[in-house]
């Protein structure tokens, strides 16, 4: 099945389950359940084979990913090895670089004036996308305290982040109900000792909040030039895991894993690599 399987059109993979589960129940006196989902899947598979994209194809959409998630070094060199076209805008791919990088690193303050300086519109009209980054700034500041070597922090070393809580978060709190129980847990970071933390407590200094955050401040400056806001990649992902989930609800037979067929390492259930550094 591989990759063809992300190329089934939504609503031809509805047409497909609703019309398997139509065959389902009209032939249960005809022919026996086993032999029913015997053609169903051949039908199936037979489908996917039908669509399966060309190598120009899989490269446009690596193109698309490389470009959409900020990897222009990356890109470049695909490109060569491919004769696809490079990117057009090297820099402004560059400059969500730098953004990411900064939030990656924990320096919000400086992805925020990078942001600003890119388009100032954007934190001014997605209020919480700005609140969360200055909520991700405030566990920063608290990050600090708490990885104090061998310290037991005192009231007065949260002086920073209270100050700041104040200023920046706290005017924004009374204005949506979710803002202020986002801004209650995070100050519960200074009262509860890290080992003592509950899992909702410990998530927010987990690094995969940058992360989230990152994507977020990606997919805004992305709208912001008017571009799409994410890599073709993910919207077939998201259009298998739904054909998929489509067909189990209408008994088709389908294998337990099913591979993307993308390389050599998915056989295997996918093997950890360098990640791209642009």
């Amino acid at each position: 099945m591989a990759l063809g399987a992300w190329y089934l059109d939504l609503h031809e993979c509805r047409h497909v389950a609703r019309s398997t589960d139509t065959h389902l129940k009209s032939s249960s006196t005809v022919s026996p359940p086993s032999s029913i989902m015997r053609s169903t899947h051949a039908s199936f598979t037979r489908k996917v084979e039908e669509m399966k994209p060309s190598k120009s194809d899989i490269n446009w959409v690596i193109m698309d990913y490389l470009v959409s998630e900020g990897y222009p070094g990356a890109a470049e060199k695909f490109a060569q090895e491919t004769n696809l076209p490079g990117p057009v805008d090297n820099e402004s791919i560059r400059e969500r670089v730098r953004v990411r990088n900064a939030i990656h690193g924990g320096r919000l303050d400086e992805a925020i004036e990078l942001i600003n300086e890119i388009d100032p519109e954007i934190l001014d009209n997605n209020h919480l996308l700005h609140f969360h980054l200055l909520q991700l700034q405030l566990i920063e500041i608290i990050r600090t305290v708490l990885a104090k070597p061998g310290s037991n922090p005192a009231a007065t070393d949260f002086l920073p982040a209270i100050k700041f809580a104040t200023e920046q978060l706290s005017p924004r709190a009374p204005t949506d109900p979710k803002y202020q129980q986002a801004l209650e847990r995070t100050m519960a970071l200074m009262i509860f000792p890290p080992e003592k933390m509950t899992p909702e407590f410990k998530e927010l200094l987990d690094e995969e909040l940058r992360r989230k955050v990152a994507v977020d401040v990606n997919k805004a400056i992305l709208e912001s030039r008017g571009e799409r806001s994410e890599a073709k990649i993910r919207q077939l992902i998201k259009a298998r895991a739904w054909a998929e989930q489509e067909a189990k609800a209408a008994k088709v037979d389908l294998p337990a894993y099913i591979p993307l067929g993308l390389d050599a390492a998915d056989e295997l259930g996918g093997v950890d690599g360098d990640a791209m550094v642009s």
